[in-house]
């Protein structure tokens, strides 16, 4: 079953490379959508794909990169659109 779920991700998670490694992290578990850096200084993701794979994705956001620090991570689930890929957002 296909799942979607959007994540606020708060932080230190701006200049220390959080973006690369979400997309790192969806294109190790097969998860489509995009993840982008938001004015107030967090980070947004969405994430399309198997429940299982979702999963693994959002533990890897609040463990983040080496020289981030996750403080507080808000998920909303979402209908899937259909994304084709993962890609990052300016």
């Amino acid at each position: 079953m296909i799942i979607a779920r959007r994540f606020l991700v708060r932080g230190r998670v701006q200049g220390v490379g959080f973006r690369y490694f979400v997309r790192e992290m969806a294109v190790l578990e097969g998860v489509r959508g995009f993840v982008r850096n938001l004015p107030d200084g967090g980070v947004e993701a969405l994430a399309e794909g198997d429940r299982e794979a979702v999963t693994a994705f959002e533990r890897a956001l609040r463990r983040g990169p080496s020289g981030s620090r996750v403080d507080d991570v808000e998920t909303e689930s979402l209908e899937p659109a259909g994304a084709p890929a993962f890609v990052i957002r300016s």
